[in-house]
């Protein structure tokens, strides 16, 4: 396997060609299959668990309705990754081997996620997820040929190409200029906030501080992976960034739910509110669900996946632009090399999968009448949704496989506090914003 950056491999070996390739030929499989009437084989694939409470009776008879599902999700996912193993360069028996054994941590971990109390507590599968990996990670020693499947990038860059096939811009165009203006205030001064922090009160690297700013003002992990890829920050500093995410969102699932009730805020703003200070989509909804209204989970929709999480595109080309220029030029020996056609080079090709996937399930849609796009949103976007959440499963369970608690602590105390920094500064604002200034257009979403 080349230890070269993606991008100094060729286009065809890259991550980010094969998540783009993996997605949307999975978005045109599954909409192809709706129009030639095959949507209950796509059924079968997207594997789905019910939510179940006291027996496990629900699972098993959903499981008896389609025998072959586990074992058709695997192996879809087990010819694309293997295939793009083989190009990639990675050992594909080992991976193979190491996949088979993810996706069955998967299974069980979906399994328990689904299970009514443990959602009353807010642990559902994407942080339990988390939780179970980072348990055995630092519990047992990983063989290498597990290890060798915890690929968090590659992961994370497939569930986001799809995630575009469940947001059409029909969706985004309804968050309206005010969820806009909203998510770019939250994503400038939380950014700069941290940037500043870890830079001029703490000394830390400018692609360091710049890392952590994105994974707090954006997307989260996604983000902390995409922009320290943007900066070539160093591998410690992108896993450190996604340790502070996971450490505040976790934080911010319980005690968002409760602030919102003792505050007495109605659903809309509040879910704004989540939507603005939550670090992670999946710990978002947990949060936003806690609410136990569906204008809540809405809101923070519009305001978190659909505004903040449309920064991450620009922040990479921001802070690619921004090292290439700036913080290289004032190191390297050679920087009169450095040419801006390295930002592009940079710039993270996934995030164009984002926007084709979305373009192409906004097309279809607008192409359909009413009740047949109904069905496509019911028969196809539907499982694409269900196949995301697998692919977000097996990013979330490699971060917690690939953290280890000692780590936390390489760089001491100034990550932690210039990251605390901005949650100081991101949590007041946001409520603010929801409560006070768009509080009229959060209350009127329905």
């Amino acid at each position: 396997m080349s230890n070269l950056p993606q991008n100094a491999l060729p286009w065809h070996r890259r991550e980010d060609t094969w998540a783009i390739f993996i997605a949307l030929g999975l978005v045109l499989a599954v909409s192809g299959a709706f129009f030639l009437g095959a949507s209950r084989a796509v059924g079968a694939a997207a594997l789905a668990i019910p939510t179940w409470s006291g027996s496990l009776g629900a699972v098993t008879a959903a499981l008896r309705a389609q025998p072959a599902g586990p074992l058709a999700l695997l192996l879809v996912f087990l010819v694309a990754f293997s295939a793009a193993s083989a190009v990639i360069g990675w050992d594909v028996v080992k991976y193979a081997a190491g996949f088979a054994l993810l996706f069955a941590v998967s299974l069980v971990v979906a399994v328990l996620g689904s299970n009514q109390t443990l959602k009353d507590w807010q642990l559902e599968t994407p942080l339990l997820a988390l939780l179970v990996g980072m348990a055995l990670g630092n519990a047992v020693a990983l063989p290498a040929w597990f290890q060798s499947a915890l690929r968090t990038e590659f992961y994370v860059k497939v569930g986001i190409v799809l995630m575009g096939a469940t947001l059409p811009f029909t969706i985004i165009l309804q968050a309206g200029p005010l969820a806009v203006a909203q998510a770019t205030v939250v994503a400038v001064t939380t950014f700069t906030a941290i940037y500043l922090a870890a830079t001029r009160l703490f000394g830390l690297d400018p692609r360091f501080g710049a890392t952590l700013g994105a994974g707090g003002s954006i997307c989260g992990v996604s983000a902390a992976i995409a922009i320290g890829g943007a900066c070539r920050a160093e591998k410690s500093h992108v896993s450190v960034a996604i340790s502070m995410v996971i450490l505040w969102a976790v934080a911010m699932i319980f005690a968002l739910p409760v602030a919102a009730r003792h505050l007495g805020l109605a659903a809309g703003p509040a879910g704004a509110w989540i939507g603005t200070s939550e670090f992670a989509d999946a710990a978002g909804f947990a949060a936003a669900a806690a609410l136990g209204d569906e204008r809540a989970v809405k809101t923070f929709t519009l305001m978190k996946v659909v505004g903040r999480d449309m920064f991450v595109g620009l922040w990479a080309l921001v802070v690619a632009f921004l090292s290439v220029t700036v913080w290289e030029r004032k190191r390297a020996a050679d920087a009169e090399r450095v040419g801006l056609g390295e930002v592009w080079r940079r710039f993270p090709k996934f995030i164009l999968g984002f926007f084709v996937a979305s373009l192409v399930v906004t097309v279809i849609l607008a192409s359909l009448d009413g009740r047949i796009g109904t069905r496509f949103s019911k028969e196809a976007v539907g499982p694409l949704k269900t196949l995301r959440g697998w692919a977000f499963t097996w990013t979330f369970l490699s971060i917690g496989f690939t953290t280890r608690f000692r780590e936390l602590t390489r760089f001491g105390w100034k990550p932690f506090a210039a990251f605390a920094l901005g949650v100081a500064v991101n949590v007041p604002l946001g409520y603010w914003l929801s409560t006070r200034v768009f509080a009229s257009y959060w209350l009127a979403v329905k």
